[in-house]
């Protein structure tokens, strides 16, 4: 299996997103993906592109001081032309001296898109949250205030 070529993809997503680089984080995704914050935000599975996704991702990710996010715990998984990439997540958030602190796992999917691994399926289950709960709103006025 590809994983050296698979993992720096999934990487990409995650420290893109903390250093706000929108388009490496498009880079990272098939031209349409299967969404599913579900666990977090109710409603749904969506179908998206790339740049919704980050669309969705400015409104809210500028708002904070700083975000870091580390992901871990990999299985590799080939299901036919996909691999299937489990692993466990861990987000803080800051504004100031609050922290907003999100755990959880993820299931991904990945394809081969025109020589390139990219994802199709991108689906977080939340596990706890903890800190200031209130941030994530203070961060969504912050960053439509930029």
């Amino acid at each position: 299996m590809d994983t050296a070529n698979i993992l720096p993809v999934i990487q990409a997503v995650f420290k893109g997103a903390d250093a706000l680089d929108w388009h490496t984080v498009e880079q990272s995704f098939a031209p349409e993906v299967v969404y599913d914050y579900t666990s977090m935000a109710g409603g749904q599975p969506l179908t998206l592109t790339p740049s919704a996704i980050t669309g969705m991702w400015k409104q809210f990710l500028p708002g904070f001081d700083k975000t870091a996010h580390r992901i871990s715990d990999f299985i590799f998984t080939r299901e036919g032309d996909t691999v299937v990439v489990h692993f466990s997540g861990h987000a803080t958030h800051t504004i100031g001296t609050a922290t907003w602190i999100v755990e959880g796992n993820y299931e991904t999917r990945l394809s081969h898109h025109h020589d390139k691994w990219q994802l199709i399926f991108f689906k977080f289950n939340l596990q706890r949250q903890e800190g200031d709960l209130q941030l994530p709103a203070q961060a969504q006025q912050r960053a439509g205030a930029k």
